[in-house]
């Protein structure tokens, strides 16, 4: 059965990026723009992992996180967290937030694919 992946970033390129490197991994793939767009797709998908970024417009990650953590349906799907910030309490905020991982922007496709692989087992 195919696994769906919801991905969560304001910029098309990230998302593109993305969404190539999850199909060519036999990943089905549903994206939204931001943390408010994630929660409403949320309310239509039932994705198997979610990949965020943190810096979005009209809802950051963190606020996607515990939104989407709030709904018992999605507390045992895993998260990843993808963005340029590497700061480690933005990292603990995220882990507070409910996140299960976090990878740091730019992305190589092969380690994206390997993490999905690691936490959507």
């Amino acid at each position: 059965m195919t696994k769906t992946v919801l991905t969560v970033d304001d910029s098309r390129t990230m998302r593109d990026m993305l969404m190539l490197a999850l199909q060519d991994a036999g990943y089905r793939v549903v994206q939204a723009v931001d943390g408010v767009h994630g929660l409403e797709v949320l309310e239509q998908e039932r994705p198997d992992i979610v990949i965020t970024d943190i810096n979005m417009p009209r809802m950051d990650g963190f606020g996607f996180i515990e939104g989407m953590r709030a709904n018992p349906d999605y507390s045992g799907v895993p998260v990843l967290v993808l963005t340029t910030e590497s700061d480690a309490a933005k990292k603990q905020r995220a882990r507070d937030a409910g996140a299960t991982g976090w990878i740091v922007k730019p992305f190589d496709p092969v380690r994206l694919v390997d993490a999905v692989r690691r936490v959507a087992a």
